[in-house]
């Protein structure tokens, strides 16, 4: 899988369900430097790097590159310390046109609602 975001996490596994979406399952790598700047002694991991995790398991899943073209919905409802909870479970609903593809997102770990978020890409 390419990412940008090297080494920042880990996809350990995934599920496609019936309905086409999927399931992943992903390590955040709690070294990387990313964390030592945001923020010295608490780190955070940043939404944008949510955002960039999410399109590129939408990359993987459906075989398209894409490019954002709209974001809503998005909401962060709890922290993410790599720290702490550095695994996470993401929900994508996958849904794609001949040039868009629309994704629904939910984040979490254990029973907390982390990320909440709706996205449309243009397949490039």
């Amino acid at each position: 899988m390419q990412t940008i975001l090297t080494d920042f996490y880990t996809l350990q596994s995934y599920e496609k369900a019936e309905n086409g979406g999927f399931t992943a399952h992903i390590l955040l790598n709690k070294d990387h430097d990313i964390f030592k700047g945001h923020f010295p002694g608490n780190p955070v991991t940043p939404g944008v790097c949510m955002m960039q995790i999410v399109k590129e398991l939408t990359e993987e899943f459906i075989g398209r590159k894409l490019f954002l073209k709209t974001a809503s919905n998005i909401k962060f409802m709890a922290i993410i310390n790599p720290f702490e909870t550095p695994e996470l479970t993401m929900s994508l609903n996958i849904s794609e046109s001949e040039t868009e593809v629309k994704v629904k997102n939910t984040t979490s770990f254990g029973e907390t609602i982390a990320l909440k978020m709706s996205v449309n890409y243009t397949k490039i």
